[in-house]
């Protein structure tokens, strides 16, 4: 153990020394925190749309005001032609173009049917996909408005019809921060601990110290474990500070146990920080060391499921996507979190973040090379 003592203050003293290495881990991921769920907001507002109106009636000009105020939309000119409107998708002014036929009004009083044509700007998929998904449902509300009226100047009794009542439970809102904020503060914890491990052996090699330590009677786990125990300590104070940010900026604190957050947090950062040491006992050289750390930070980063669900995925990909901590434990942060679930409930999480600790830093450990 004082070997392993010696190991630890020679580790805290040259983290400590480089001012550069403790602003990159303590003030980078509480900036990213902060500044990053605000730019990934996947809520799609100010759509920019361009009417061509050939009927010009009051119903017409109903739907048109009905768009006008959903607070989605943002209206970028009323053209005479639709040529002309579609210029404004072509020059990029404009997003979506609806354009009203003639005849509009009388159709629909007359027949109960009209139909109007959306042409959608498909180069930004998410914004064309959810922007002409506000705009049909602005269309079916419309719909829905004109049959009531139909109805109430009817005799008859209207037919039967399903009513479909929902909630979203543990968002009730469904508001975008509660989803994507857990999974950002995952993702610093990742990119800060893989990094970092990533770089710890290589530098000894690269100033020379390597070959001091092999020639020492110290033996290859506590060495891994003397590199990795200060890393995981400021893992954890990295998460604390995280998780402040939460509440103070963002307003979310966890439903659940903290306990229970901070066991996964400190399994998952022994997982973690073992694949960062992995990496770095492959590697000769910081810059070979950061290529393969960015190599699969991109593939844990896309296949966590932050931003594409992992059930959608195609099977291989999700293989892939479980063969990784870092999908598990957003999953564990956002059940914490957002629903409280408890240790019954995710059990098997942590016995997969812990068979990855284990298989990891053993990894390590036996590809370490140590001359005696």
């Amino acid at each position: 153990m004082n070997v392993l003592r010696f190991l630890l203050q020679k580790e805290f003293r040259q983290i400590f020394r480089d001012r550069t290495i403790l602003v990159m881990m303590f003030a980078v991921p509480i900036i990213q925190l902060i500044v990053l769920p605000l730019a990934m907001n996947f809520d799609v507002k100010n759509v920019n749309i361009a009417l061509v109106d050939h009927d010009h009636s009051p119903l017409s000009q109903k739907l048109v005001s009905k768009i006008g105020a959903s607070g989605y939309f943002r209206i970028v000119g009323a053209d005479p032609s639709y040529p002309e409107a579609l210029q404004r998708i072509e020059t990029g002014e404009a997003d979506l173009v609806l354009e009203i036929p003639s005849g509009f009004e009388r159709n629909l009083v007359r027949e109960g049917a009209q139909k109007i044509g959306i042409a959608v700007d498909a180069i930004n998929g998410t914004k064309a996909s959810i922007g002409g998904g506000y705009l049909n449902k602005l269309i079916q509300d419309f719909n829905a408005g004109m049959e009531l009226n139909i109805i109430s100047r009817t005799v008859a009794p209207p037919a039967g019809q399903i009513d479909i009542t929902y909630s979203n439970w543990f968002n009730p809102l469904a508001e975008y921060k509660y989803y994507i904020v857990p999974g950002i503060l995952v993702l610093l914890l990742t990119l800060i601990g893989g990094f970092m491990a990533a770089l710890n052996i290589v530098r000894e090699k690269e100033v020379g110290t390597i070959e001091q330590i092999n020639v020492t009677p110290i033996k290859k786990w506590e060495f891994i474990l003397g590199k990795l125990i200060p890393f995981w300590v400021i893992g954890m104070v990295v998460f604390t500070l995280g998780l402040l940010v939460c509440w103070g900026v963002y307003g979310i604190f966890p439903e659940g146990n903290m306990a229970l957050l901070y066991l996964f947090a400190a399994v998952y950062l022994v997982a973690l920080l073992g694949f960062g040491l992995l990496i770095s006992t492959f590697c000769d050289n910081q810059v070979q060391s950061m290529f393969m750390a960015f190599f699969f930070m991109m593939i844990f980063t896309l296949m966590s499921g932050l931003f594409t669900s992992v059930e959608s995925m195609p099977g291989w990909a999700r293989v892939i996507a479980n063969l990784t901590p870092v999908t598990h434990f957003i999953k564990v942060v956002r059940m914490i979190v957002l629903k409280g679930s408890g240790l019954a409930d995710l059990a098997p999480e942590l016995g997969y973040i812990a068979a990855f600790a284990v298989v990891l830093n053993a990894w390590a450990i036996w590809n370490y090379k140590k001359t005696s």
